[in-house]
């Protein structure tokens, strides 16, 4: 599989029935970053995304076949609400992952990552966007205080040179203000855990939001942690700036290497495909 199939594989989505497929914008090097919407857009809507780090790609694969199963419910049994579903947020980064330094196409920008990636052509373990940018880091939410932070670029864990400098990141947050849904979940890996709860929400708002995440994990089995030492992510701006619930959940066994891989898809998608619809009916 290389970048360019996977996109693809998404935008075939836009032929099933009940799938509409939008660009909400594009990434540095001009990739489409595509949003599904299932289901209907009167009731409550949950944003999914997955993709926004690089190798951890196995979320992109997951969420495009959780697009297909909630349009399976929804045409036999329609449900009041819908999801806006961004399976690849970082296409940049996983083109380094999947096609190596081969997909970018400056010349200087190829010797610029590669200076990055410490003159290796091995991209696998590779988090950032196409300039180095760790785009989970990057979201205006108490940006630069997190304990794993850098500050220049680097596979992963810059954080840009101020909040929200990243295309990526801004077409994601105009999207969210756009739509302004009732609930967000960030699909990494690995670790089978449910993380919740931006430190800058209420006592009310933690305990709404610790009890979906107890519904999730009677659905998939994952650990619940209370988010801790981790800033700068788009659940922490979904948690600050909307006051939504708002989780990040990490697919697959912590014992595994990365980059997960389609070998792990089976297990995560049996695991979790019924997760959002729990959030969904658990929104008040």
């Amino acid at each position: 599989m290389n970048i360019e199939q996977l996109l693809s594989s998404i935008y075939d989505l836009r032929d099933i029935e009940g799938v509409d497929i939008e660009v909400l914008g594009f990434s540095t090097f001009n990739r489409p970053i595509y949003v599904a919407h299932i289901g209907n857009y009167n009731g409550k809507q949950i944003f999914m995304e997955g993709g926004i780090h690089a190798r951890e790609y196995l979320s992109s694969l997951f969420l495009i076949e959780e697009v297909k199963y909630l349009a399976e419910i929804y045409n036999s049994n329609p449900f009041n609400g819908g999801f806006y579903v961004v399976p690849v947020a970082n296409p940049d980064g996983i083109a380094l992952v999947l096609d190596g330094i081969e997909s970018v196409s400056c010349e200087k920008q190829k010797q610029i990552l590669q200076l990055i990636n410490n003159g290796s052509n091995d991209y696998s373990l590779w988090k950032a966007n196409g300039l180095g940018v760790d785009l989970n880091v990057n979201f205006n939410a108490e940006w630069g205080k997190g304990t794993q932070n850098v500050f220049c670029p680097s596979p992963y864990n810059f954080v840009g040179f101020y909040p929200n400098s990243e295309r990526e990141t801004q077409s994601l947050i105009d999207f969210l203000f756009l739509t302004n849904p009732q609930a967000s979940i960030s699909w990494h890996t690995k670790g089978e855990v449910i993380y919740y709860g931006f430190y800058t929400l209420s006592d009310s708002s933690l305990e709404r939001d610790y009890k979906i995440a107890q519904e999730i994990s009677k659905v998939n089995g994952y650990e619940i942690v209370k988010t801790s030492g981790s800033v700068g992510g788009l659940s922490d701006w979904v948690s600050m700036y909307l006051d939504v619930p708002a989780y990040t959940i990490e697919l697959g066994n912590v014992n595994l290497q990365h980059p997960l891989g389609r070998e792990q898809l089976d297990t995560v998608f049996k695991d979790n495909q019924r997760v959002p619809l729990t959030v969904l009916n658990n929104l008040n």
